[in-house]
């Protein structure tokens, strides 16, 4: 326990959200504290802010509030950390009015989505991080400001499979950039990277002497899916096999780049240890485009939710929801068919199970036939 009340006690006219109650149970022994309200804001897509307003929300805060900052929290949002009651209204009537920002998301509703660099300055991202993310924060205001979930609902997008957020750890739906065509390959930068003309992992590793580059050693033995071969001095790749891992395409970035058909996978029900412990992803849509106005998107987002606003549980996460119900119940609600992609191992850990009407001819079997192919 500690000596703060916690929670949604105190908000601004009109929103559920954004405004995290703090009140001191000692407010006579310490009545410097006795309100230490925390404001989430949300933040620009990218984390791009400009030096003028950083300067303002600086200003703003030493105004109205303690002055001190968290720059980013897990969820995203600026954080500003410490006001009082009575300094919220005009705080939020500056924020929103002076410097043109809103609150973000606290409690249960979508929380403030946010996105990695994306093609502002990334050269692997699949899509535009920055449009879908400002898009959809738009799209769903009512569910980032008035909350109406079970619990909190994050949005991550991460523009290529190095997920810079987090998103397939941290995001109820993960967009995880991706491609469905081959790697570029530029047979002329392998040889540079083999011949040691050019520098592996963009020079990050620059720190001491490694000795020279060995392709099979570094890249080819820790593909995880051994989809690599040198033939003479070509690097041949299996794309039926890549799992997009990343890691050929970051070490050697000169030689190897994303393919042209991209898009994104989209993941459901990640999240941190609360009620039943942290857990990764499960992958929903192994590929889909990611283009304005992103009605296939929209269109998965809310099957999504009104089948877990129906059946969810008080404080409980999409994806514990998920394991709850059985991932084939779930699919079958929201109108998705089972894909082999969404888990690892599919010959050994299935969990699609046909009916009997589901399959040509039913259940019935000649026994015979069965034991002239599984002989006892």
């Amino acid at each position: 326990d500690t000596h703060w009340k916690h929670g949604g006690i105190v908000g601004v006219f009109g929103y559920g959200g954004g405004v995290i109650g703090r009140y001191s149970d000692s407010p006579d022994r310490f009545p410097g504290v006795a309100h230490f309200h925390t404001i989430r804001v949300n933040l620009p897509s990218s984390k791009f802010y400009s030096t003028k307003i950083l300067r303002q929300l600086c200003d703003l805060w030493e105004k109205r509030g303690s002055g001190m900052t968290n720059l980013h929290g897990s969820t995203g949002d600026l954080v500003l950390l410490g006001t009082t009651t009575d300094q919220l209204e005009p705080l939020f009537y500056e924020l929103t009015h002076d410097l043109n920002m809103d609150l973000g998301g606290s409690g249960g509703n979508l929380r403030t989505p946010s996105c990695c660099l994306g093609k502002a300055r990334c050269e692997f991202s699949c899509f535009d991080t920055q449009a879908i993310c400002h898009a959809l924060t738009n799209v769903y205001q009512d569910e980032l400001h008035r909350p109406a979930f079970p619990y909190k609902f994050k949005f991550k997008f991460s523009g290529c499979p190095n997920d810079c957020v987090a998103a397939i750890a941290r995001s109820d739906i993960a967009w995880i950039g991706t491609w469905r065509d081959d790697i570029r390959i530029d047979q002329e930068a392998v040889k540079g990277y083999v011949g040691g003309e050019l520098v592996p992992n963009g020079g990050a590793h620059a720190g001491r002497d490694w000795g020279p580059f060995d392709i099979q050693k570094e890249v080819i033995d820790l593909c995880p899916s051994g989809c690599m071969r040198m033939e003479g001095n070509k690097l041949k790749i299996n794309n039926r096999e890549c799992v997009r891992c990343m890691h050929c395409i970051n070490t050697m970035p000169r030689a190897l780049r994303v393919g042209l058909d991209q898009g994104c996978s989209l993941l459901l029900g990640a999240k941190a240890p609360i009620l039943e412990g942290a857990q990764m992803a499960t992958m929903m849509i192994p590929f889909i485009k990611v283009e304005d106005p992103y009605d296939e998107i929209k269109d998965f987002i809310e099957k999504v939710w009104d089948y877990w606003m129906e059946e969810g549980r008080n404080r409980e996460r999409v994806g514990e929801m998920l394991q709850r119900v059985s991932m084939q119940t779930f699919l079958e609600t929201i109108g998705l068919d089972p894909d082999p992609r969404m888990i690892d191992e599919p010959r050994s850990n299935p969990y699609i199970f046909f009916r009997e009407d589901e399959v040509p001819g039913g259940w019935k079997r000649d026994v015979k036939e069965f034991r002239k192919k599984h002989k006892m």
